[in-house]
C-alpha cells in the first residue's frame, strides 16, 4: 500500500453501492497520491445493484483515465464477483454497460501498453 501512496501515477478509485426504498446511490472516490481528486454521488430508481457497480466501475475509469500521466489504475470495490462481468460478453442485460467499459479499458491500454489496471475486493462490512 505504501507503493500507492508514492506513486504520482497511480490512481485509486473507491466505489460503493447502496440500494434503499428502490434508490441506488453510487459513491465514487478518486484518490492520487492518497489526496482526494474526485468524488461522486449519483442517484438512480429502478436498476440492479449489479447495473449499479458496473457503473461505479465504468464512471470511476473514465474520470480516471482523463488525468493526464496515469499508469497504473485500481478499483476498490465491494463486489469483486462484477468485475467477471466485464469479461464475460454473454451476459447480455448488462452489455451496454460491459460494452463501454472495455471502450474505456482499450483508450486506457493503448495510450500506453505498459498501463495497467488492478480490481481489489473489500467487502462492504469492512471498514
Amino acid at each position: 500500500m505504501f507503493y500507492a501512496l508514492t506513486n504520482s501515477k497511480l490512481v485509486i478509485v473507491v466505489s460503493d453501492t447502496n440500494i434503499k426504498n428502490n434508490i441506488t446511490i453510487s459513491i465514487t472516490h478518486i484518490h492520487l497520491l492518497s489526496n482526494p481528486i474526485n468524488k461522486t454521488i449519483h442517484y438512480v430508481v429502478n436498476i440492479t445493484s449489479t447495473e449499479a457497480k458496473l457503473f461505479a466501475i465504468r464512471y470511476g475509469i473514465n474520470q480516471t483515465i482523463q488525468i493526464s500521466d496515469v499508469t497504473c489504475i485500481i478499483i476498490v470495490i465491494d463486489a469483486i464477483h462484477i468485475v467477471h462481468c466485464i469479461f464475460d460478453s454473454v451476459i447480455y442485460p448488462y452489455q451496454h454497460q460491459l460494452i463501454a467499459i472495455l471502450k474505456e479499458l482499450r483508450e486506457f491500454s493503448n495510450k500506453n501498453s505498459l498501463n495497467s489496471i488492478d480490481f481489489w475486493n473489500c467487502p462492504s462490512n469492512n471498514n
